[in-house]
């Protein structure tokens, strides 16, 4: 499952490091200074890349849309890019030069396109116990991603020479128990449970341990949940660049049973 990242709920303001200004694309608050922006963790990459394409804009398009003369050395063209609103026009009136045929436009022109095509998975978290299993009180449930599915998705928009890249990179995992306390959370995938090994020879940052049973919610079970904290990055051609959020969320919610471990207590 994938989250397109377009949106005011999805979207929180930050100011660009090292100065720089921030205004609103399409609702979505877009952060710009000078300088590429920094990597981040995550491991691997899944990117896309979307080619817009241009052919001259009938004259009859212009007379219709009321569209004024280009700047000398300009021609009004459609830009179409796959995947992008087109409207009626099909696609996009942008001024290209007459020599080089290159847009006359910014990188944030693309990048609109970018956040609206970019698509944020829902990452397949793990527990252990299994969330098929009870959990039992005083033990801690262990939840982790694998690390094949916890890195960085990307969507490039190209119009020539002109290009905005939006990156989203995997940071914390959060633990919503659902038992009246707070979430908890952990940077990076965690750690995967080895059932080959003792639990003592083992250790992870991303734990919750339960202190009540279920017993008494409805169904008896928790209702708990996952959930992947994204930083949200992009870079553009000339340098440009900057964070479009730090707190992109996706997550599952599931239900979670929690028992109370019996001891067996003998006499001679």
């Amino acid at each position: 499952m994938t989250a397109a990242l377009l949106g005011p709920a999805s979207i929180a303001w930050a100011a660009p490091a090292g100065g720089g200004s921030c205004y609103p694309v399409n609702l979505t608050w877009i952060c710009v200074y000078s300088g590429a922006a920094d990597g981040g963790p995550g491991s691997g990459n899944t990117s896309s890349t979307i080619i817009c394409t241009f052919t001259k804009a009938p004259p009859d398009v212009l007379r219709r849309t009321g569209t004024g003369p280009p700047a000398p050395g300009y021609r009004w063209d459609i830009m179409t890019c796959p995947g992008s609103r087109r409207g009626p026009l099909g696609g996009r009136l942008v001024q290209a030069s007459t020599k080089t045929g290159a847009p006359a436009i910014s990188p944030v022109y693309l990048l609109e396109i970018g956040i609206g095509a970019l698509s944020v998975p829902t990452l397949a978290a793990v527990t252990a116990p299994p969330r098929s299993t009870d959990g039992l009180v005083g033990l801690p449930e262990w939840y982790w991603v694998p690390r094949t599915e916890w890195h960085r998705v990307s969507m490039t928009v190209r119009a020539g020479p002109v290009w905005a890249m939006a990156t989203a990179i995997p940071t914390r995992l959060s633990y919503v128990p659902g038992d009246g306390m707070g979430p908890v959370s952990c940077p990076g995938p965690g750690s995967s449970f080895n059932r080959a090994l003792p639990a003592s020879r083992q250790q992870t940052r991303c734990f919750y341990t339960y202190t009540q049973l279920s017993n008494g919610q409805p169904g008896n079970v928790f209702q708990a949940g996952l959930f992947v904290t994204w930083t949200v990055r992009w870079t553009g051609s000339g340098g440009a660049g900057g964070l479009i959020t730090s707190s992109y969320t996706t997550g599952n919610a599931f239900a979670i049973r929690v028992a109370q471990a019996e001891a067996l207590v003998t006499t001679p």
